[in-house]
């Protein structure tokens, strides 16, 4: 018995709205399989660029390698549309401000990522007044 072919549209066609509706929810990832929790890193530079674009904003800086010599850092960030929320904007931070930050390392080996960051000035002040890139306390 041959099926006929409108129910084999009718399939395909389902399949492709299935997998239009669940491509985003499988996009949007959790950082636990990029980033490790359990090793955190600190460290400070100059900024030496700053991308303000969907779906995550990047900062990129220089700092200490594992040997000790400089490295660019590429540091993870939120939503643009997040940040804007809480006072960030792509004038923020400009190239050759130093700031201080502590977040979760890269799993990539050989590889100088960083998210999920605490971030300040060189001083101490948070990036934006009032505001900044905070982790989340635990005891809340």
């Amino acid at each position: 018995m041959k099926t006929p072919r409108f129910l084999v549209a009718i399939a395909a066609a389902s399949a492709v709205s299935a997998a239009l509706l669940v491509a985003p929810v499988i996009a949007h990832h959790a950082s636990a399989p990029f980033y490790d929790p359990d090793t955190r890193v600190e460290i400070e530079g100059p900024v030496s660029r700053f991308v303000f674009r969907n779906p995550h904003a990047f900062l990129y800086l220089d700092g200490p390698g594992d040997d000790g010599q400089t490295v660019e850092w590429q540091v993870e960030l939120g939503a643009p549309v997040s940040l804007r929320r809480v006072g960030w904007t792509p004038e923020s931070l400009t190239i050759g401000t130093v700031v201080k930050m502590n977040g979760q390392r890269s799993r990539a080996k050989g590889s100088y990522g960083i998210c999920c960051v605490r971030m300040t000035r060189e001083d101490g002040s948070p990036i934006v007044a009032g505001r900044g890139v905070q982790e989340r306390d635990s005891n809340r």
